[in-house]
């Protein structure tokens, strides 16, 4: 794998012409590898250690469990475990875990752990879920778009809450919490980098609510269609604006070495 990155920036307008948009302050653009198509130990970290030495920034796993659409992939905790401890600098993340796959509650301990043995490298994808198949092939209930999405942001409320300083109770209409503490704590505080894997409008406004990354894809909400401007939260609306720091998009390129098979750069 051979790779050069570029120091790219961007400016993002959103808003209306009547508020005069919001500008964004241009950011430079990180590389990453999405490493779907590793298939054994070897590989991955050999795919990994490369892609550090290119210059990446971060080595991303998918979460899915079923062949289609984008063939098998390895489990992304176990794997980007060993990604962490076979490199030095490269950043490790989802992109992006299920939501309905894990209760929250797992999902921030095992999140916390991997920040806490990757010396603090780790981000988080997470979406409310797509695939009709795969949810059909496990046997799990494929919600409404609605529902799903409501799930996803209480979730995303208890993994915050779980990640704070002190113990953390909630009782919502998905999930419930009892004076949990819960161990260990994250290096990156308050919590480790979330991007939001959204495609519909509710989505994009949680995530300009919640992360700190969107990346736009799978479509959740029939008949919305996204506008960049959703990223944006309106104070007239009772919300507070949060600074998406970055949107991420894939691009595919062939390496040298590849033998012309592509590599997918995210």
């Amino acid at each position: 794998m051979v790779a050069t990155q570029r120091a790219v920036s961007f400016r993002y307008v959103a808003g209306s012409p009547a508020t005069g948009g919001i500008i964004v302050k241009p950011r430079p653009f990180r590389f990453g590898v999405l490493g779907e198509s590793v298939r054994s130990a070897a590989e991955l970290v050999d795919t990994a250690r490369r892609a550090e030495i290119a210059g990446y920034a971060t080595f991303l796993i998918r979460d899915h469990f079923i062949e289609e659409p984008f063939g098998h992939q390895l489990a992304p905790v176990a794997a980007l475990a060993t990604v962490a401890a076979a490199t030095e600098t490269l950043r490790v993340g989802s992109l992006v875990m299920c939501n309905d796959y894990r209760h929250p509650v797992l999902l921030a301990k095992e999140v916390a752990t991997l920040d806490l043995l990757s010396g603090g490298r780790f981000e988080l994808g997470l979406g409310a879920g797509f695939s009709r198949p795969e949810y059909e092939a496990a046997g799990l209930p494929y919600d409404p778009p609605g529902v799903r999405v409501d799930r996803f942001a209480e979730a995303l409320h208890v993994f915050k809450g779980l990640l704070g300083a002190e113990p953390f109770t909630f009782s919502g209409r998905f999930y419930t919490v009892t004076d949990l503490d819960s161990f260990p704590d994250p290096v990156q505080r308050p919590h480790p980098p979330i991007l939001v894997g959204a495609g519909g409008k509710r989505m994009l406004s949680i995530a300009a609510r919640a992360a700190d990354q969107v990346r736009a894809g799978h479509q959740l909400e029939d008949g919305q269609s996204a506008r960049p401007h959703d990223l944006v939260v309106s104070p007239a609306a009772g919300g507070s604006h949060h600074p998406v720091r970055s949107i991420s998009g894939d691009a595919y390129v062939a390496s040298p070495d590849s033998g012309g098979r592509t590599m997918r750069e995210t």
